[in-house]
């Protein structure tokens, strides 16, 4: 069958795969556990044979769904969970040891951030650093580094690591290279295409795309030769090679955390996904029309989205992105506005702590997400007092440009 593009896949994908009965959707299978009349049959799978014996691990609706995002972002398989944060969690602590060393952007959601924090409190080494710039990263390196982690586009601030150099860098280096792809997409772009060896998605976004579930994928590129990993564990080291990272972030980051992803929630976000390139396409264009709006406003001090010019890594978001550039900016207003009275003042943005969804979400930064790590992290993240992050939805523009407008006209 010839290949057939982003969307087409996505939408015949469980019926291409054979659903029950030719249903075009994998239905929901809610059993918790897995019969077998053979027990010979029941050992293989606990051995290594693909099948379902308990759901915590997985079941034929969530299999569907890693299908569909293993398709999204090219590469060899998927292993989804109940959040995003369980994905990264699994994938930090299924490969990480004590004394080993992890180098991450500083530019990452503040739930990161804390995870971080507290895997340096379990003795892994970070070392945070600026990874819009390769050669900071590089710098970084020590002998015992293991991995590095960026986010394709940084949750608040925009910035746009340098994902190219950085992977080329290491593969050279034989680093496992992690690439949380949520803020941008597969539809915009595949960690693939920048060397990754891992890609995290948080499914509960764009992905999924109408805050109706929860869930999280990482997603295993093919592009690692874990024979040269150390920490893998015997037990894993069975099969192709290129499968024993991700085995292992199953068995100890799913099987072993329970971070499993129910059928329910994976069935929605699999029907979420079928639109994900028409709505991207969408909050892209809104986005862009309403910064660009924002930037020339008296009222608004800067705003901080990939596609202006202004943006410092413009032209690498436009190289890396394909002239899309997401839908999530940051706006600092101008000194004197009462940030708080503003945001009151708007009708359609809706005061809610997520991202990704159909509608067009607002949100202090420095009040609410990032209030606990406190001033001076923030300050090194570029998180002022008066940065509020725009989360911009599928509404028609006309009436977001009006709503900001009147909002802005108080003051």
């Amino acid at each position: 069958m010839p290949k057939n593009g982003f969307t087409t896949t996505i939408l015949h994908s469980d019926r291409r795969a054979g659903a029950e009965h030719g249903a075009v959707h994998k239905p929901i299978h809610p059993s918790s556990q897995y019969a077998y009349t053979d027990a010979h049959e029941i050992a293989a799978v606990f051995q290594g044979k693909p099948g379902y014996t308990y759901a915590r691990q997985g079941t034929p609706t969530t299999a569907a769904l890693e299908a569909q995002v293993t398709q999204m972002e090219q590469g060899l398989a998927t292993i989804s969970f109940a959040t995003g944060m369980a994905a990264l969690n699994a994938t930090f602590f299924a490969l990480l040891h004590r004394g080993d060393h992890l180098i991450s952007s500083k530019y990452i959601f503040g739930n990161t951030n804390s995870l971080l924090n507290t895997l340096a409190a379990l003795g892994v080494e970070v070392t945070l650093v600026d990874a819009t710039d390769a050669n900071e990263v590089k710098r970084a390196w020590r002998p015992e580094t293991r991995m590095v982690f960026v986010e394709s586009i940084a949750n608040p601030g925009t910035q746009v690591a340098d994902m190219r150099a950085v992977g080329a860098w290491c593969r050279d280096k034989n680093l496992v290279y992690v690439v949380d792809n949520t803020l941008s997409t597969p539809w915009l772009c595949t960690g693939t295409e920048f060397g990754a060896s891992l890609t995290v998605n948080s499914l509960s976004k764009y992905i999924g795309g109408h805050a109706n579930a929860l869930g999280g994928a990482v997603t295993n590129t093919g592009l690692y030769d874990w024979s040269t990993y150390p920490n893998i564990a015997e037990p894993y080291r069975k099969g192709p090679v290129s499968t024993w990272g991700l085995t292992q972030i199953k068995k100890k980051g799913l099987r072993d955390m329970g971070g499993t992803l129910s059928s329910d929630a994976a069935h929605r976000i699999a029907i979420g996904a079928e639109t994900l390139a028409l709505r991207m396409d969408k909050c892209c264009a809104n986005a862009m029309t309403l910064a660009t709006f924002l930037e020339n406003h008296p009222k608004v001090a800067s705003v901080r989205y990939p596609g202006l010019a202004s943006h410092a890594q413009h032209t690498r978001a436009a190289e890396f992105f394909g002239g899309k550039f997401g839908s999530l900016m940051g706006v600092d207003l101008v000194d004197g506005i009462d940030l708080f009275e503003f945001l009151n003042w708007l009708e359609i943005p809706i005061l809610a702590t997520h991202l990704g969804d159909t509608r067009t979400l607002i949100l202090p930064m420095a009040q609410t997400i990032y209030y606990e790590m406190g001033a001076k992290q923030r300050a090194l993240m570029g998180i002022s007092d008066t940065f509020v992050r725009i989360s911009v939805g599928i509404e028609d523009t006309e009436d977001l440009l009006a709503d900001f407008t009147q909002a802005l006209g108080h003051f």
